[in-house]
């Protein structure tokens, strides 16, 4: 028995926290895990799981409209009620909570409630209790970041989304990125007028420039209005809302403006500097391949560390550092061809490569193409899809894989296996197409367009 009441505390419940002490606690090691907030983290409480439910709201009502396509009289006027949806969404909320609870506490876990703060590199303190612990992990994710500029204590951030009393009638969204462009699309979908406004060009900034355009060009069509190059000065609160001043395009009103410009590793106030933890750009925990910090007993995973945030990539660390620390199996988690999806209306899922980067790093060849689903074809609604390879052309290796349109998320997910086992264009060629399906559309691209 070590002199430490634990052999592993981990700061943080949320999805790579969690994972990381119920697999400490499986090899027999004493675990105490704390989270000042919810258990679930950002993902599950305020983030992907409470959004996609949105986006599944929200697309109801382009549905009651494709329903008359196909025959179904749709009587009266379909109307929304936020209240309930909340109320619904909640409920899970509450649900999945108490699942990641009993998960930790059947796998023998200490789970405690408070915000926990380091004391020395073996000692934390939650709630006035010092607990000692041989190894500490760092998981408290990060948080929506909102400029200093005046009038910034009136803009909502995503936390707030799902805690909303009624739906404004109409919304500015502030950022370009996948959490803005996702509820650009939900509200629009629940019936609030959007302004979308981007500092940049094009939305979607680090995906690929096509798919970006498109995807851009279909959210305009869906009633969505996009500013780009545009930047906010100040927000002015008004009778009706808030009103924003533009850099050099005058001001827009609204009911409500939502902040989606970016999110900060949540590390101060945890004591690290005190002991020595050191930081980079934006407050992100420094670690090494091995998620260890620049005190040896002290590790980061997730979002605090700004790797790579994503919820599937928070898990594999938290994993990875179980392997390394409790099972001595050196491992490290592996960022390379991560497939992704972006919930934005029409949907963007993507693996590898954009063309951008594909070209520089020698010939390639271009596979795309755009069409209308056979379900939108009959319902008459004006919504394209576009999927598009990309190959190096000396090996026919397939480089990237990228999809805008319904079910993208589920296509990638199997298109990233292939293509991280290394599969070539001619691979994709000689596989049976599944039909009708839009997938199909991946093995019977023929020509390169360029």
């Amino acid at each position: 028995m070590s002199d430490f009441d634990f052999d592993l505390f981990v700061i943080g419940g949320g999805s790579g926290g969690v994972r990381a002490g119920r697999l400490a606690a499986e090899t027999g090691a004493r675990v105490a895990v704390a989270e000042e907030y919810r258990y679930g983290g950002t993902c599950v409480i305020r983030g992907c799981v409470p959004k996609k439910l949105m986006v599944y709201a929200s697309r109801f009502s382009e549905s009651f409209h494709d329903a008359q396509g196909y025959g179904w009289q749709v009587d009266g006027t379909p109307r929304f009620e936020w209240p309930q949806l909340r109320g619904a969404i909640h409920a899970e909320l509450d649900r999945l909570e108490g699942i990641y609870r009993r998960n930790l506490a059947n796998s023998g876990a200490k789970v405690l409630d408070g915000r926990a703060k380091l004391v020395d590199a073996h000692t934390v303190e939650v709630a006035g209790e010092r607990y000692s612990a041989a190894h500490i992990l760092i998981a408290t994710g990060a948080r929506p970041f909102v400029p200093d500029i005046p009038g910034c204590e009136l803009a909502l951030t995503s936390n707030e989304m799902f805690l909303l009393d009624e739906m404004p009638e109409s919304i500015v969204v502030v950022g370009g990125g996948y959490i803005a462009c996702e509820f650009a699309g939900i509200l629009n979908g629940l019936g609030v007028k959007v302004d979308l406004i981007y500092r940049g060009s094009q939305i979607l900034r680090g995906f690929d420039g096509e798919l970006r355009n498109h995807v851009a060009h279909e959210m305009e069509k869906k009633g969505i209005t996009i500013h780009t190059d545009c930047s906010v000065e100040e927000i002015e609160k008004t009778d009706a809302g808030v009103r924003l001043h533009l850099g050099g395009h005058g001001s827009i009103e609204a009911g409500a403006v939502l902040y989606a410009t970016g999110r900060i590793p949540l590390s101060r106030n945890l004591g690290l500097d005190e002991i020595g933890v050191e930081l980079g750009r934006g407050g992100a925990i420094r670690v090494d391949e091995w998620s260890q910090t620049t005190v040896p007993s002290i590790y980061a995973v997730g979002d605090v560390t700004d790797r790579m945030a994503l919820t599937p990539i928070a898990i594999r660390e938290g994993a990875a550092f179980v392997e390394t620390v409790f099972r001595s199996n050196p491992t490290k988690p592996d960022y390379d061809l991560v497939p992704t999806a972006v919930f934005t209306q029409p949907e963007l899922g993507t693996v590898g490569m954009t063309e951008e980067q594909a070209r520089n790093t020698g010939e390639i060849d271009v596979y795309c193409t755009s069409f209308r689903s056979m379900a939108h074809v009959i319902a008459e609604r004006d919504e394209r899809m576009m999927m598009k390879l990309v190959v190096a052309r000396d090996s026919g290796k397939v480089l990237g894989c990228h999809i805008a349109g319904e079910a993208a998320g589920e296509m990638i997910q199997m298109a990233g296996i292939a293509i991280k086992m290394g599969a070539t264009k001619a691979d994709f060629d000689r596989t049976v197409a599944v039909h009708p399906t839009a997938a199909e559309e991946l093995v019977t691209l023929k020509a390169p367009i360029r």
